[in-house]
């Protein structure tokens, strides 16, 4: 397994950036899982791809993001130069500016309805961006935007092998309701990872939002994923009503959310996997 470390960045900085090598290099306290982020002094980060696959997300996010932050009010990820692959760390990665605020898990007192309705306001910004040229659904993103069947088989297979925990039926009865529709509308853009950790909060409100890695074009259902592994009941409808979505879309991002629990519950039963299943079940009880 490749080692992304402090030593390793100081090495690659050196050897592509020496003007920014003087800059003290540590890790960023919330890291991610497809890429290692690692401050460089106080106004930017380096960001290295974890393993082979999630590269391509280098060049997809050096392209777009700078048209996507032009027309979009919060800030976003801000790209300021690219490293190529060396010998010793043999992928592509990022150099970007550090954008200050604190990831929405770490605030307690947080006003989850305000907050609902700011982050709604961001994601139909987002999708009112044109989506002519960006990309679309794919191995790049790991199908965001595209069709939620192609996680069916996973999806069935991981219902199954929890059915001492869960209903099967009732699950697969849901999971069937949220794969019977899909998009026909013109595609529009998504971040793809609508996730606590990548949502920055300052002074209670949605400050700026980051990692585009997944970012695409499609159906936007898989950004509403986190109405269930988020929000509460009452915040929930509060971002439902703030999207101005229909009820299928609405129930394609409940899918995702199922998908994502139920496969994260399999290798980690410490996550919120657990919480997040029974939510979805509970909801459809009232």
């Amino acid at each position: 397994m490749l080692k992304i470390n402090v030593d390793l960045v100081n090495i690659l900085i050196l050897h592509q950036f020496p003007h920014w090598s003087h800059l003290a290099v540590r890790p960023v306290k919330n890291s991610g899982h497809d890429n290692r982020t690692f401050h460089i002094g106080d106004h930017m980060t380096a960001r290295l791809p974890s393993a082979k696959c999630y590269e391509q997300q280098v060049e997809k996010e050096q392209k777009w993001l700078p048209i996507l932050a032009k027309h979009l009010t919060l800030p976003i990820q801000k790209p300021i130069a690219k490293g190529e692959p060396t010998s010793f760390y043999p992928m592509k990665w990022s150099l970007n500016a550090w954008i200050e605020g604190e990831p929405v898990q770490n605030v307690p007192s947080l006003d989850k309805g305000l907050f609902a309705t700011d982050l709604a306001a961001f994601l139909l910004e987002l999708q009112a961006v044109s989506a002519e040229g960006g990309p679309a659904s794919g191995e790049h993103n790991f199908f965001r935007g595209g069709y939620l069947t192609v996680y069916h088989g996973e999806t069935v297979a991981a219902i199954k092998k929890h059915a001492d925990e869960f209903p099967v039926d009732r699950l697969m009865n849901i999971w069937r309701d949220c794969v019977s529709t899909s998009w026909h509308q013109p595609p529009v853009w998504l971040h793809g990872d609508v996730a606590p950790g990548n949502l920055l909060v300052k002074d209670g409100r949605l400050c700026a939002v980051i990692d585009f890695g997944v970012m695409g074009i499609g159906d936007p259902a898989c950004d509403f994923a986190i109405a269930w592994t988020f929000f509460d009941r009452e915040s929930r409808a509060l971002f439902k009503k703030a999207l101005h979505t229909d009820e299928h879309t609405w129930r394609r991002g409940k899918g995702w959310a199922l998908w994502k629990a139920l496969i994260t519950f399999e290798g980690d039963k410490t996550s919120n996997a657990y919480q997040v299943i029974m939510e979805i079940l509970n909801e459809e009880t009232r």
